[in-house]
């Protein structure tokens, strides 16, 4: 029987698909990933010869390591088809080692691909070349500069702040742009402001006006108390047309997704996270059923490019000549990748652009039909003709006022027709015919209080947008990078928003104070650039380490001399009697926040919640304390200590305030006319109470369960 040829992918997923494409001849495996990294147990970087690791074969995947090896012994030749990028080079640069050390002599090839069809794997298949050496040094320095900072700096943390803390290269660099955006939400003072509208009507329609000059200034009214002043200037005065002006536009589609587009996009138009986003994208690219067989849907989803390669531009413009000739360009458009960017990689797009989100619908889940839909739509629409929008506006005299209207239309559609999940609505309600010095009935004024708003606090989309913008990490590390800092619980998501915790700041201002440089955005930066230099072999990856290690180790001892310990110090008495000694409990910071402890530990391990309120049920006498289903798992809740004897819960966190009227506590709640504010949890109090159920019956009662 002859020898087949064993390709080696690194999902099963993508396995699965890639065997469907080729014959009898092939067999295809998974490695499930790395299999070969440092251990986790010690540095094992050998800082004085060359900053050389030390590789072993990772915990628990000895048994696929030697599967692969074994099968690899049975075949012809094995082909490593691992990503296109720095880490799929490394995972296959070790698999081969892993496989030539037991069987040598066998042929092993490198392919790589950036999309999983049929015609691209085979003609992958048929020229297969050699691993990357660049990119494979360029993936070790980066993961020996990681180990270095992570080994050096988590001691400093157990042993000044809190045992168990660790600390990251990038993710730092990330934590401290979360607590200066923090400082600012915190420390911004809104101030007021007043908008004036006036209603007008013309035959049967209305319009509304907005006041923007009085009295030969631009309209900025602070308070009630000048709009009161305007309006009772305009008292019997005439509202005619005083100009009319229309301004055309153009709006040229915006360039195919790269993986920080891709996930900004996906966080704001359908509120997925980073990891989300990521996980449905290597679904789409791994390869989906849709009926006439299993087929990757998009090209590889890690890239900064907005490159596009030209059999993708032709079938793009033949689908367009046929469904959309009007909106079809000359020539195809060109998009200039960013100056930063590596361009390793085409932008993400569809691999077949006859597959529309409509065709494949039935084949997807809800996740992947949106991100699949987003994908297309960015590409096919880049490909079409601008779209052009006319603004029509009309300046309203009255008095010593004057109002402006306007509203925007589409004149000419251009890319905007395959448009769905990534349509705009329309700005402003049409206007109606007006003709200059005509004259206008006079409604109604309507005046309205602002405040001005504060810096937004990052999401996963603006974080990553400020990464990107700042270079620092990589379309691989974007999503890591978050999700590093939430599993750490340096950071929670509330509300979509990613808020630093009071460990994350305490970890944050001490590496900030005292590694400045390493925390630095601009030296995270460099260091980045250095990386890509290593893999575009115009350094040596031992001498980006060298220039790294010899400051930050110095500076690493002189802190480990000298910083004072703060462990401790964070600790709180508190007026509560642990119940199982009768010794007094304390405040302390843990990795999930705050938590009383009895202070005869080791003897007595007794914890609790913090309360953060009285139970607000008449006579019950109970505290309110943080809750999650059994498991951990769920949205958090607020429940009574003494559960199950009171069902008290409110998804709303209590704020550490006392209604001034009633003298139950405040709860926090945030809605889109508001944003946050305070309210009172006492339904029967209307202290910025909103009728919408500040408090509610347990539903599920054996959930409580602390």
């Amino acid at each position: 029987m002859a020898k087949k040829t064993l390709i080696i992918v690194e999902s099963p997923a993508k396995a699965k698909t890639i065997e469907k494409y080729l014959g009898e001849g092939y067999a295809v495996a998974a490695s499930m990933g790395h299999l070969v990294d440092l251990p986790k147990s010690r540095l094992a970087v050998d800082v004085e010869k060359g900053f050389e690791p030390e590789y072993i074969t990772i915990r628990g995947k000895a048994k696929i390591l030697n599967g692969l090896r074994q099968e690899a012994g049975r075949s012809a030749e094995v082909l490593l088809a691992s990503d296109n990028d720095r880490e799929g080079e490394a995972i296959s640069f070790h698999l081969r080692n892993a496989i030539l050390s037991k069987k040598p002599g066998i042929p092993v090839r490198r392919i790589v691909f950036n999309e999983i069809t049929p015609q691209v794997i085979r003609d992958a298949v048929a020229h297969p070349g050699e691993i990357d050496g660049a990119k494979v040094e360029a993936q070790k320095a980066r993961r020996v500069l990681d180990r270095l900072v992570g080994y050096h700096l988590s001691p400093i943390l157990w042993k000044k702040v809190k045992n168990g803390l660790s600390a990251g290269r990038v993710q730092s660099v990330a934590l401290r742009l979360l607590c200066e955006r923090e400082a600012e939400v915190e420390s911004f003072l809104p101030e007021e402001y007043w908008s004036l509208e006036a209603e007008l009507k013309k035959g049967r329609s209305t319009f509304k006006a907005a006041l923007v000059e009085f009295r030969g200034a631009k309209a900025e009214p602070k308070t009630q108390q000048e709009v009161d002043a305007v309006i009772a200037s305009l008292q019997g005065a005439e509202y005619r047309v005083a100009a009319l002006r229309s301004t055309e536009k153009t709006l040229k589609p915006k360039a195919p997704l790269t993986t920080s587009k891709l996930q900004q996009e996906a966080a704001n138009r359908f509120g997925f996270t980073s990891r989300k986003t990521m996980q449905v994208a290597q679904t789409l690219y791994e390869g989906v059923d849709i009926g006439s067989g299993r087929v990757g849907l998009i090209t590889y989803m890690r890239t900064d490019s907005t490159r596009v390669s030209e059999t993708a531009l032709a079938e793009v413009r033949d689908f367009l000549a046929e469904r959309y000739p009007a909106e079809l360009p000359e020539k195809a458009v060109y998009y200039t990748p960013a100056a930063k960017a590596q361009d390793a990689h085409e932008a993400i797009r569809p691999t077949y652009v006859r597959n529309t989100p409509e065709d494949v619908r039935g084949s997807l889940s809800p996740e992947q039909f949106k991100l699949y839909s987003l994908v297309w739509e960015r590409f096919v629409s880049s490909q079409m003709i601008p779209a052009r929008t006319v603004t029509s506006t009309a300046d309203i005299r009255a008095g010593e006022a004057l109002f402006r209207a306007s509203s925007t239309r589409t004149s000419l559609p251009g890319f905007q027709r395959v448009l769905s999940v990534l349509a705009t609505k329309e700005q402003g309600k049409a206007l109606p015919a007006l003709a200059e010095g005509e004259a206008l009935e006079f409604l109604r004024h309507i005046g309205e209080q602002h405040f001005t708003s504060g810096p937004a606090r990052y999401t996963d989309a603006t974080i990553i947008k400020a990464l990107e913008e700042k270079g620092i990490g990589r379309p691989s590390t974007y999503a890591p990078i978050i999700s590093v800092l939430l599993d750490r619980y340096y950071v929670v998501r509330k509300s979509r928003q990613l808020v630093p915790t009071q460990l994350g700041r305490i970890i944050n201002n001490l590496l900030t104070a005292q590694f400045p440089e390493l925390l630095n955005e601009n030296f995270t930066a460099s260091l980045e650039r250095r990386l890509d230099e290593v893999e575009e072999r115009k350094a040596s990856w031992d001498e980006v380490v060298s220039e790294f290690y010899r400051g930050f180790k110095v500076q690493v001892d002189h802190v480990m001399d000298t910083l004072e310990s703060i462990k401790g110090v964070l600790d709180e008495p508190t007026e509560f009697i642990c119940e199982k000694c009768g010794r007094p409990l304390v405040k302390k910071l843990g990795r999930y926040g705050f938590f009383l402890a009895c202070t005869g530990f080791p003897e007595c391990r007794n914890t609790r919640a913090v309360p953060l309120a009285d139970c607000p049920k008449p006579g019950c006498g109970g505290k309110i304390i943080a809750r999650r289903r059994k498991g951990g798992r769920g949205k958090e809740f607020y429940g009574c200590t003494n559960y199950p004897q009171c069902d008290f819960v409110t998804y709303y966190k209590p704020a550490n305030a006392s209604c001034p009227q009633c003298g139950h506590f405040l709860v926090e709640k945030q809605d889109k006319q508001r944003g946050s504010y305070k309210a009172c949890i006492n339904p029967q109090c209307d202290y910025l109470h909103t009728p919408d159920g500040a408090s509610t019956e347990h539903q599920d009662a054996e959930d409580q369960s602390a």
